[in-house]
Parts: structure tokens; C-alpha cells; sequence
């Protein structure tokens, strides 16, 4: 009983930790924003290049990440990327102008993309098959808790005289204790199962024979791989490769990262009156997604990873189309959120864009904007759920289930770079996209990409749920019609026991 929960706390508490930390960089520069815009008198171009810089040096992470993964360890890993975190919240707290907040936030993003790959790997190898969904899924939990604190803090802060300072600072204390965490932690799985297998990782338990007396796995040999083999028929290796890099792909160009890191702008263009009413929508968000995360975790080994992912998209279109119609009359100016404010900090809206945020065919345009609001507010809502129940936990589960362990942490890091670059790219480019197409035909346009993506998981994306690791490699490395034969029988067997 003792072994079963150490077993079990331990990876909890790597993924639950590590995910806490990446949700809490990742969030708390929608509510720093609109400080840092007054405070450091900053363009949409100087908006963009800050919230980028964290993806900026993520990607560059993830370049380099799977090399140190693989060769170094998943544990070494995760506490240079701690040490690197702590330097980077300390260059954010402290900066004085712009060079060293987006030196800070690349630092950070560097530490979080590296500690990503890491957490969801070695969890992924600790634990036992049917509990592998639950775990693994648990980092997403904790990015959602993460969230859900740094935009509860950027509420806090929001009137406060450099409030952005407390909320970059704070970070430090969990930093600290995720480190101090993960040295109670051994080297690598293999420390608490001495078979290096991918099948007997995930069996720490000893099993029992018929005659109740424990037995021990035989072990086995790892098969070792080049980075090209990603791109070669051996053993299915391009099929693996076009599934992992359609789920990162998919994954944000159906909008997530804007919805995210831009929460706060979006509600404050829709017609919330000040940043703290927009902030406290923002925390909203961080509240769907805990609770639907959570969700996430009970159904990912019950439901199964294609169902979680095919559903989360229907939701995810269904939701930013409504956005896009609800906010047709309502464009996200760039002169009201980025270049023009007042003394007081509250934007200045020009008599044309006071004209366009009203509706032209109601009588009681107040009345009709609390409604847009309120349509606004829940399908952001319904979008975030949705993302924290199908791409958000199940991409990177599928990921850390679909490549060989000889090769895995190199392939999860050649994933997570197209990942992170495509997050730069639309982060980079979203507020001078909305000045020159508009916000509602932006949000249209990631509706169109959810059906999409819809199309390719039904097609392409395997279920792997109640698998071993080896038991996903060796299907995985047969043709794509024996692999899906595979499954049939097997959840034809089930269903008949």
C-alpha cells in the first residue's frame, strides 16, 4: 500500500507542480499588459514583440530541450529549467524598461518549454497504463490552477501603482518549492523500476501469479533511433510524426493562445467599461478551465483520448463563430487599445469607434451591448472549457504515448517547436491582423480551422487509451490499417468481457 502511493504522489506531484508553473507565466501577461501599455507608453508593435518573447524562448527551447532531455535525464531537466525560471522571475520583477522584460519573458519561456516536455515525459513512463491518462493529464490541471492564479492576482493588482511587478514576483515562491520538490524525486523512472522498458515502466507494481507469489518482468531491449528516423518508414515513424505535428498545429490555430494571452483585450473591445471588469472576465476563464481540466482527468482513460479531442473541437468552432457573430459591430480598434489613452489611463474612443460599438438596429444599445457581453463572456467560456478538455490535456498525452522512449524526448521537442512557433507567429501578428481583417471575421476564421481539425483527428488520430507504452509502439510500428485493425479487436474484446 505504501509502495502503490509513492508510486502515485510522485509523478502527481511532478506534473501537477510543473503545469502550475507554465500556466502561471503563461497567463499572467494578460492582465500585466495593461499596466505595462501605460506604464512604458508601449505600441501594439512593442505589445506584440513582450507577449511574444516567452514563445520566442520557448521555441528555442524546444530546438535544444530534447537533446538534454534524452541524453541528460527527465529529472536534470526539469531542475535546470527551474534554476533558469527563478533567474528569469527575478530579470521580470526588477526590469526597468523594455529590453529587460523581454529578456525576462524569453528566460521564462525558455525554463517553462524545457520543464513542459520533461514533466509530461517522465510521468508518462512512471505510471501504469489505465492510470497514465489521469496523471499526465494532471500537468494540465496544474497549468489550468496556474491560470487561474495569475489572473486572479492580475485582478488584485490591476489598480495598483506597478502592480505588474508583484505579479512577475510572486512567481518566485512556487518556483522555489517546485525545486525543492523535485530533488525528493529519484534520477529517472528507472530508479523506481529496474526494468528499462517502455511496457515495465509503466508497471511499478510487481504482479501476481496464479499462485499469489510475485513475479518480475523480464527485461528488455531498447531500441535506439537517429532524429531523421522521425521522417522514415522504420517502424511507422512518419505516421507518428504526422499525427503529433497535426495536434500542435491544430492545437493553436484554432485559436487558443490569443484567447489566452489576449483575454483581457478582447473583453475590454466588446464593451467591458474598465480593466478591472475586463481582468475579473479573464478570471472567469481561469475558473471554466480548472473545472474542465478536471473533467478531462476522470474521462481521459474512461472516454478515451479521441473522443475528449473530437468533441473539445466541435465545442471550440461552435463557440469562436459566436464570438465572431457577437462581435461583428464591435472591432478591436487600434487606436483604443494600443496607441491612445488618457491621463487616466481609460482609452479614448473616437466618435467613429463610440458609432461602431453600438448596435445599428436597436432602440437600447446599453441593453443590447450587456447582451453581446454576456454571449461574449460564456462563449469565451465554453471555448476554454472545451480546449481544457480535448487539445489541452490530450495532445500532450498522445504525444508522450506515440514515440519510442529511444527517441521520445527528441521527437516530443521537434513537436513542441512547431508548437511554440506557431504560437509566436499568431501571438505576433493577432492585434495587427484584427486592425486589418476585424475581430469577428479573425474569430470566424478559427472556426473554420476546428472543423478542420476535426477532420484530421477522426482520420488520423489513433486511441491509445488502456495501452501500454509498448503495446502503442508495437501497433504503432505496423501499417496504419493493422494498427486501427488492432484497436477494433480490442475494443470488441472488451466490450464482450
Amino acid at each position: 500500500g505504501g509502495r502503490a502511493l509513492l508510486v502515485l504522489l510522485l509523478p502527481a506531484t511532478v506534473s501537477l507542480l510543473g503545469g502550475l508553473m507554465f500556466g502561471y507565466e503563461l497567463g499572467i501577461i494578460s492582465g500585466a499588459l495593461l499596466q505595462l501599455q501605460m506604464d512604458f507608453h508601449l505600441s501594439c508593435f512593442e505589445q506584440e514583440i513582450l507577449v511574444s518573447s516567452l514563445l520566442t524562448g520557448a521555441l528555442l527551447a524546444s530546438l535544444v530541450g530534447g537533446i538534454l532531455i534524452d541524453r541528460h535525464g527527465r529529472r536534470r531537466a526539469i531542475l535546470v529549467s527551474n534554476l533558469i525560471l527563478l533567474c528569469g522571475s527575478l530579470i521580470l520583477t526588477l526590469a526597468g524598461s523594455l529590453i529587460w522584460l523581454v529578456f525576462g519573458r524569453m528566460t521564462v519561456g525558455f525554463a517553462i518549454s524545457v520543464s513542459s516536455m520533461a514533466c509530461c515525459i517522465y510521468v508518462s513512463e512512471m505510471v501504469a497504463a489505465h492510470q497514465r491518462g489521469l496523471l499526465v493529464s494532471l500537468y494540465e490541471a496544474g497549468i489550468t490552477m496556474g491560470i487561474l492564479l495569475s489572473y486572479a492576482l492580475n485582478y488584485i493588482f490591476s489598480d495598483m501603482t506597478e502592480g505588474w511587478r508583484y505579479m512577475f514576483g510572486l512567481a518566485l515562491a512556487p518556483t522555489v518549492i517546485q525545486f525543492l520538490s523535485i530533488l525528493l524525486l529519484p534520477t529517472k523512472p528507472v530508479v523506481l523500476n529496474r526494468w528499462h522498458c517502455d511496457s515495465q515502466k509503466g508497471l511499478l507494481q510487481l504482479q501476481n501469479n496464479e499462485d499469489g507469489e510475485e513475479t518480475k518482468p523480464e527485461p528488455c531491449t531498447e531500441k535506439h533511433y537517429s532524429f531523421l528516423d522521425l521522417f522514415r518508414s522504420r517502424d511507422n515513424m512518419k505516421s507518428r510524426t504526422l499525427v503529433g505535428l497535426g495536434l500542435v498545429l491544430f492545437q493553436q490555430f484554432t485559436g487558443q493562445p490569443n484567447v489566452l494571452c489576449y483575454a483581457s483585450k478582447i473583453f475590454r473591445s466588446v464593451g467591458f467599461q474598465n480593466d478591472s471588469s475586463a481582468v475579473l472576465a479573464s478570471v472567469g476563464l481561469g475558473v471554466m478551465k480548472v473545472i474542465a481540466t478536471l473533467v478531462a482527468m476522470v474521462f481521459a482513460d474512461k472516454a478515451g483520448r479521441r473522443v475528449l479531442l473530437i468533441a473539445g473541437c466541435v465545442v471550440m468552432s461552435v463557440s469562436v463563430t459566436a464570438i465572431g457573430l457577437t462581435s461583428w459591430t464591435v472591432p478591436l480598434d487600434k487606436a483604443r487599445d494600443c496607441k491612445t489613452t488618457s491621463a487616466a489611463g481609460e482609452s479614448q474612443l473616437s466618435p467613429e469607434t463610440v458609432q461602431n460599438t453600438s448596435s445599428p438596429f436597436s432602440d437600447t444599445p446599453n441593453k443590447e451591448h450587456m447582451i453581446l457581453n454576456w454571449i461574449t463572456l460564456l462563449s469565451m467560456m465554453a471555448f476554454v472549457s472545451a480546449f481544457s478538455i480535448g487539445f489541452g490535456p490530450m495532445t500532450w498525452l498522445v504525444l508522450s504515448e506515440i514515440y519510442p522512449a529511444g527517441i521520445r524526448g527528441r521527437a516530443f521537442s521537434f513537436c513542441n517547436s512547431f508548437n511554440w512557433a506557431a504560437n509566436l507567429l499568431i501571438s505576433l501578428s493577432f492585434l495587427d491582423l484584427i486592425d486589418a481583417i476585424g475581430l469577428s471575421w479573425m474569430f470566424l476564421l478559427y472556426g473554420v480551422v476546428g472543423v478542420s481539425a476535426v477532420i484530421f483527428i477522426y482520420l488520423l488520430v489513433p486511441e491509445t487509451k488502456g495501452q501500454s507504452l509498448e503495446e502503442i509502439d508495437q501497433q504503432f510500428s505496423r501499417k496504419r490499417g493493422n494498427f486501427a485493425h488492432a484497436q477494433y479487436q480490442r475494443v470488441e474484446h472488451s466490450s464482450a468481457s
